[in-house]
């Protein structure tokens, strides 16, 4: 076997090795960090009712508060001042109800900003597997040109062999940037949910 094919077939096994580390784990899942598909408020929530708390966005002041603290702009430093500042204009009767809906909202603007990395890492991973697939392909090409009884006495790279070199070349290092973008891309969702416990956390702390 060829050095160039070993190459091709060691880059596959990159891909596929965290999903073969994790039995019956989606083959379309290449991150070493488990999957989780879904996640449900009930997770990171120990105060009330979140469905008797009502719609959040029915209740304009609590969903500008949840968008706010939700967005990855804000600081988690910044969350502790904005829902004091929010419960502070609260009726006491009113203030578990109303904090509720905003880790509701949360929840939600999170939890949907989680979901479409997921999809995302998905899509990224079969793409992965298309050019490892095309990568091995264009290494056995390679490998057979150079290893045919015809090759020993040629004098000169054809421009078909030189031109699937050059695509081998180009696309090795395109899988490779890809393989090492992946690695800060699979703790997104990991990042999210822990966004996610410590806002609600904070939420509880103030009810």
């Amino acid at each position: 076997m060829t050095k160039l094919l070993l190459t091709a077939l060691a880059m596959a096994a990159v891909l596929a090795g965290p999903a073969r580390a994790q039995p019956r784990s989606d083959p379309d899942w290449p991150c070493v960090q488990r999957k989780v598909a879904s996640l449900s408020p009930g997770q990171f929530w120990t105060g009330p009712d979140i469905a008797a708390a009502g719609a959040w966005g029915d209740d304009n002041d609590a969903a500008v508060v949840a968008q706010k603290i939700a967005s990855r702009r804000t600081e988690l430093t910044e969350v502790d001042p904005l829902l004091d500042a929010y419960v502070a204009t609260l009726p006491s009767a009113d203030k578990g109800q109303r904090l509720t809906r905003v880790y509701a909202g949360v929840f939600e603007v999170l939890n949907g900003e989680r979901n479409k990395v997921m999809n995302g890492i998905t899509r990224y991973a079969q793409g992965q597997r298309r050019m490892a697939e095309r990568i091995r392909e264009e290494a056995d090409t390679i490998s057979q040109t150079k290893d045919g009884p015809s090759a020993a006495d040629a004098r000169e790279v054809s421009k078909e062999q030189s031109d699937i070199e050059t695509k081998f070349a180009w696309d090795r290092r395109i899988f490779q940037e890809r393989s090492q973008s992946l690695t800060y891309v699979c703790e997104v969702p990991q990042l999210l949910e822990q966004r996610l416990g410590e806002i609600a956390r904070k939420i509880q702390a103030r009810l």
